[in-house]
């Protein structure tokens, strides 16, 4: 549904490179991630795949169509939902729906069933000004104007950023539902928990794909022993961690340090890296194996990257 071959995107007169030679395909009916930090690269390339930019390099199609040539095609078989809210706040809920469903030719009760189960949760304020609503509420909202034209490839541009917890999980149930319908999603998030949510992804950082498999098969590729490691005193357990010898790279992890154990083969680490710590004064001493996350696969890519 989804193809980009060698995609290039520069600004400033050719200065600033967003989006470095990428190239993936997505499937019909798949949920697709593109993970990665602000400033990645992720709202050009879908800015691009939406017909809003041109590509200096390369091609790209959705669902069958030319993203250049084919322009008009594309704009009626797609939604589209900006990273920043882009309805009109004066209008209320129910006016912006009847707004969007006129652009596209067509009515919200034709394609109701669509989004019926978002649209339950607004209704009680459907007279209220977009304007006026909470971040879920416009969420949902800019979601329900995304789908009322029944597209089949939905693009949607950090959909849950600034959004509380329970907003954000029920956003990605709305996900799981839509794509039992046949239709294909792109979701790009800053967020690496969300990354699990999907059925395969891509991390992007600096405008290049660093890789793309599935969550499973990014954490399971970690070519490294991982270990949390805890003690007290943790701002200072992060700087004396980096005198231990050989040198591992570390980083905090909420409550935790994760400790990456690359080429420490033959090494009970445990036990040496407590008896070092002991040494130095530590106390209430933690260092246990743990699986790593799509976070800690970022992080490793980035070092090696770097390195």
């Amino acid at each position: 549904m989804v193809s980009l071959k060698n995609i290039t995107k520069t600004y400033n007169h050719g200065t600033v490179k967003a989006v470095d030679d990428v190239s993936f395909s997505v499937e019909k009916g798949e949920l697709f991630g593109l993970i990665g930090p602000d400033g990645a690269g992720k709202s050009s390339i879908f800015r691009m795949l939406a017909t809003l930019l041109i590509p200096d390099k390369g091609s790209a199609t959705v669902a069958g169509h030319d993203i250049v040539n084919d322009y008009k095609l594309i704009r009626s078989k797609v939604g589209y939902m900006p990273g920043r809210f882009s309805l009109y706040p004066d209008l209320s809920i129910e006016e912006n729906l009847d707004f969007f469903a006129t652009v596209f030719n067509t009515t919200v009760k034709e394609n109701y069933h669509l989004i019926e189960d978002i649209y339950v949760q607004i209704a009680p304020f459907h007279k209220r000004r977009a304007g006026r609503l909470s971040g879920g509420m416009k969420q949902k909202l800019a979601l329900c104007c995304a789908l009322i034209h029944k597209p089949t490839v939905l693009f949607l541009d950090e959909p849950t950023t600034g959004v509380d917890p329970v907003s954000r999980r029920e956003f990605w149930e709305m996900l799981k539902r839509l794509r039992q319908q046949g239709i294909t999603i792109l979701v790009s998030t800053p967020y690496m928990d969300e990354a699990s949510l999907c059925d395969r992804i891509a991390l992007i950082q600096h405008g290049r794909i660093l890789s793309i498999d599935t969550p499973q098969g990014i954490a399971a590729a970690y070519p490294n022993s991982l270990y949390a490691v805890k003690a007290t005193d943790m701002p200072r357990l992060i700087h004396v961690l980096s005198t231990y010898y050989p040198h591992m790279h570390s980083y905090l992890f909420g409550e935790v340090i994760h400790l990456d154990a690359r080429g420490m083969g033959g090494y009970n680490l445990p036990d040496e890296l407590t008896q070092f710590l002991t040494a130095e004064g530590f106390a209430d001493i933690e260092v246990k194996p743990i699986a790593p996350t799509i976070e800690d696969c970022f992080i490793n890519m980035l070092v090696r990257h770097d390195t």
